[in-house]
This record gives structure tokens, sequence and C-alpha cells, in this order.
């Protein structure tokens, strides 16, 4: 196991920066209007192909917190980990069908917009507010955190800063240059992420075979997995049979996989509102398709959902090799779970490893310049132009949004900076997909009956988002305080967990059970406002079942993400 770089790491690594950022250049150059105005800057309207907005969906998802975090829960979990994966599939083709037709029919170009157009703009603001602090502060964060973390350990340990400030200053300078850049770039970042990807995972696999003896072949490798770990090859995760376990019992490792993945009962609502809420209620994804026509959005929506099945091949599985490994006494003790996709890099050759890096950067940079496109889409378009200068003209608002793309890196920089926020407290994945759980139940509660039930009311999408953000910190702070640990509604787990060289003991119910219910209150709450209100809205959406047809080509698209779909389920349940 060798982490330093060689010649042709370096070379391979220079190659794609150089790739990348002469592809964009020239991109910037060729479709460069004489005035840039916003529906260009922030949507590249009517310029992105289906594959370019497929590919550029994929690239902004799959980042450090995919690489490492989910790599990370396959080394700790297995394959449960790749529901969110492979639900998002089956997300994507639901919103390619029913969401992404009332956005492109009602103009819709931000989300705060649809909330101003459906509701009104109190529930709107509140929104923009809300997202802003949560891309900036939890995604953007998080994202630069963690990729630079790993990079740096590939580095030898001593670049964390600097690797920190490359890349905020790469994602900038992609993203100054506007929506097309960043779409048209994402189809070489998804193209290096692939094959830097899956090279990583043959290179583990074949690993796994020479260090167990058991063969020299990827094959080989995938059946030693299989063979020495079959626990880590469930979807479904068994409830533990103890609710209290330290660090001593054999089942509090279980206690502590459950709590991140809760077998069966995540299918009910979590996975659901998860990929549901990220894929078809939120800018940074949306935003990808809502400048093209209904036919090129579908497809590119529907050719990233078949993208996703391959994706925890790529980056769950080299965490499981890890944990083989490691099981084996093939690695060394890891600081953390999230080391486990670094550790596996050690094993590469000269030359792969720099394209593994190469991969790896380009999942990075992708999504930290979605992520801030999206933040400068959000501010400029639904809080400065209506709140702040409401007279500005197109060439300003376009500066206004490069501005709040420099502010927005700046601070992500600061909380990066010592891991203010505490992201590698408790793997990143985890991170991530707790605390946008805050505010996902209430929003997925408004965009759904917005939508698809007219009498729905401003009033009660208003209460809904409050009531729950509210739901959301009661069920993981203080439900188990006033209610016990066990109800009908939900089991709390307490177990012991080593932070720090210091034993805690924690006590919380499985996040994802959390997130459903605070869906099906929030829900019921704002159904029962609603009916209290006007029986014909004039606010609500006209739905025309036509809206929904799909062509014969788009069908067969679905068919095949389904087959594949349910294949994987069956192997694997």
């Amino acid at each position: 196991m060798n982490n330093k770089l060689e010649y042709y790491d370096y070379l391979i690594i220079i190659f794609y920066f150089i790739l990348v950022g002469s592809y964009g250049y020239w991109i910037y150059r060729r479709k460069k209007k004489a005035t840039m105005d916003t529906k260009d800057f922030f949507l590249a309207e009517g310029s992105l192909t289906w594959w370019a907005i497929g590919a550029s969906l994929i690239a902004s998802n799959i980042s450090a917190e995919q690489f490492i975090g989910m790599s990370g829960e396959g080394f700790f979990v297995g394959t449960a980990v790749a529901a969110y994966e492979w639900i998002a599939a089956l997300a994507l083709i639901i919103i390619a069908i029913w969401f992404i037709p009332i956005y492109l029919k009602n103009k819709i170009y931000t989300m705060p917009q649809f909330l101003k157009t459906r509701y009104n703009e109190t529930v709107a603001l509140i929104m923009a507010v809300f997202w802003l602090f949560l891309y900036v502060f939890v995604n953007l964060t998080s994202i630069l955190y963690l990729g630079a973390v790993a990079i740096n350990g590939l580095l030898g340990g001593a670049y964390l800063h600097a690797i920190m400030i490359a890349l905020a200053i790469c994602a900038l300078i992609i993203t100054l240059g506007g929506m097309k850049v960043i779409g048209y770039t994402d189809v070489i970042q998804v193209a290096v992420l692939i094959v830097g990807g899956l090279a990583t995972t043959y290179l583990a696999l074949t690993v796994v075979a020479e260090k167990m003896g058991v063969g020299h072949g990827a094959i080989d490798g995938f059946k030693a997995l299989l063979a020495d770990s079959p626990e880590h090859f469930k979807m479904i995760l068994d409830k533990p049979a103890a609710t209290t376990t330290t660090l001593s019992d054999p089942l509090n490792l279980q206690v502590q996989k459950y709590v991140v993945l809760p077998g069966i009962a995540m299918y009910f609502a979590g996975q659901w509102i998860v990929n549901l809420n990220y894929w078809g209620c939120n800018q940074y994804i949306t935003q990808r398709a809502l400048g093209a026509d209904l036919t090129t959005a579908r497809t590119g929506i529907l050719f990233a959902g078949f993208l996703k099945l391959l994706m925890p091949l790529i980056v769950m599985l080299p965490g499981i090799a890890a944990w083989v490994l490691y099981k084996n006494g093939h690695l060394p003790q890891l600081e953390s779970k999230d080391g486990a996709y670094s550790a596996i890099l050690g094993f590469l050759p000269n030359g792969l490893k720099g394209l593994s890096i190469a991969a790896l950067t380009a999942a990075i940079i992708a999504s930290l310049a979605g992520k801030l496109n999206s933040i400068s889409t959000i501010y400029t378009l639904d809080i400065h132009k209506k709140y702040i200068s409401k007279d500005l003209d197109e060439k300003k608002m376009v500066w206004i949004g490069r501005l709040t793309v420099v502010a927005a890196i700046l601070i992500s920089l600061i909380f990066t900076w010592k891991d203010t926020l505490g992201i590698g407290g408790e793997g990143g994945f985890t991170f991530i997909q707790k605390y946008t759980g805050f505010i996902s139940p209430g929003v997925f509660a408004m965009f759904i009956l917005g939508m698809f039930w007219k009498r729905t009311t401003g009033t009660a999408a208003l209460v809904g988002v409050i009531l729950g953000f509210a739901l959301a910190i009661f069920f993981n702070n203080y439900a188990v305080s006033l209610f016990g640990k066990e109800t009908w509604m939900y089991t709390a787990f307490t177990y012991e967990k080593m932070e720090g060289g210091v034993v805690k003991t924690i006590t919380e119910i499985p996040f994802l059970i959390n997130m459903g219910w605070s869906f099906f209150i929030t829900v019921a709450v704002m159904v029962g406002i609603s009916l209290g209100g006007p029986k014909v809205n004039p606010k609500a959406f006209d739905i025309d079942g036509s809206m929904f047809k799909v062509k014969p080509a788009t069908l067969a698209l679905i068919v095949a993400t389904l087959i594949i779909l349910a294949a994987l389920y069956v192997r694997f349940w």
C-alpha cells in the first residue's frame, strides 16, 4: 500500500485540469452572447442537450459525499446504502413523468418562484432563505470539506487548506462562466468520474482477490467479498433484538447500522422523501432541466436515472472491499469510516491512482459548481431582484449572480477551515442526509400537495414548512424524553460509540423514520387547514392528463431501468 503519487499520476491530473479548463473556455466562447442575460447565465435556456442534462445531473449529484461518504457507509453497512442510489432511479422516473411537465408548463425557473406562483410571496421568501442556508452551510461546506480531506490523505496529509482553496478556485472559475459551461463541462466530468471510478473498483476487487489468495481478477475479488462478508450484501437490515447496547455488546454495531438505515421501515416514507425532494424540489438539481423543452428534459432525467443504477458499483463497492481488507488485516486502522475510499486508492498502481484522483476531483468540482450556480440563482432572482434592487437590468443581475458565487465560496471556506460544523464527526454522507432531513418533510409536503391537490392554500403551505421543520427537531431531540424509547410510532435505540478516544452514549430514533412521521403529520395538518379554505383556489395549477403521456422511446428507457432495478433488489434482498 502506497499513498505517494508518482510522475504519471501528476501527469494525468494535470491533463484532466487542462482538458476541463480548455473545453469550458471553448464552450464559453462558442456560446457566448454579446450580452449574457439571466436565463442564459442561470439556466442555459434551450442550449443543453438531453445527454448534457443527464450527465450534468449525475456530475452534480455524485460528489465527495458519495465517493467518500457512501464508500464509508459501504465499509460500515454494506449494500443497504445503495438504496439511496437505486430508489433515486425510481424517483427520477416519477419526476420525469409527473413533476417536470408541471414546472415547464408554468414556466418555473426557480423553486421559490414555484412557491410564489402556487402559494404566495411569504412562503417563497421563507424557503429561499432556508435553501440558501442549507446549500451554503450543509451542502457546499460538506462537499468542500470531504473532498479536501480525501485528496489531502492521498497526497500525504499536509495540504488540506491548500487543496480547499484549489478546489474552491476551480469551481469558482467554472461557475462564473454560467450554466452552459457547467452543463457541458459536466459531460467530461461524468466521463472521468465513471472511467476513473470503474477503474478504481476493478482494481480494488483485484487487490481483494490477491490479498485473500483466491485468484487474480475482479470477479474472483467480488466472489471473495460475498463469501467473506455476506452480511454486507443485504439491502434490508434486520431490526436489532436489543434497543440498548454497550460498546462490548455484539449487537452494538448492528444497532449503529440500523439507526442509519432502518431496514424495511425506511422504504415506507424516509427514502422516498429524501429522493423525491432532492431530485424533484431542489433548485440545485431541477435547474438543469428547467431551461429545456419537455422531451429533452424528460430524456435527460431518465438518462440520469439509468446511470444511477451504476453508481453503487463506483461509490459503494470500494468501501465493501476496504472492509474485507481491513477485517482480514490487510488495511491499517482507519481514523473513521470515511477513510475507506482513500485507503483503497493506496493500493492502486502509478498512473491509475492519478486517474482515480482525477475522477474524485471531477466529482467535487462539478458538484461545487452546480451548487454555487443554484445559490446564485436563488439569491439573485428570488431575493435581490425582488426585495433589494427591483430595477436591475439583465447585465447587472448577472454580475450580482457572480458576486454571490464569490461570497458563497468564501463563506464555505471559512466554515470548512477547521471543520466548524463537525462534518467529520458522524460520517459525511450521514451528516448531509440527517441535516437536510430537517427541512425535507415540510418542503416535499408543500410541493406534492401544491402540484396535485388544487385546494391546498398558502396558509397551509406556510404552516406546513414551519411545522415540518419543528416536527423534525422534535423527533430528533425531544420525542424520546417525552414519550419514551418505544411507542407505536417509533423505536429509539441507545448505543455506545467511540469518538476521539472517548466513549459516548447516544439515544436516537433513526432519522429516516423521523422524516416519515414529520411528513405524514405535516400533510395531515395541511389538508385540514386547506379543507377549511375556499373550494376553488385561483392559485391552483391546471393539470391536463396529456401532459403526462410519454413517447415509446421514453417508455422503453423506463421499462429497461425498472427491469434492471428489480433484478438488483431480487439479488441482494
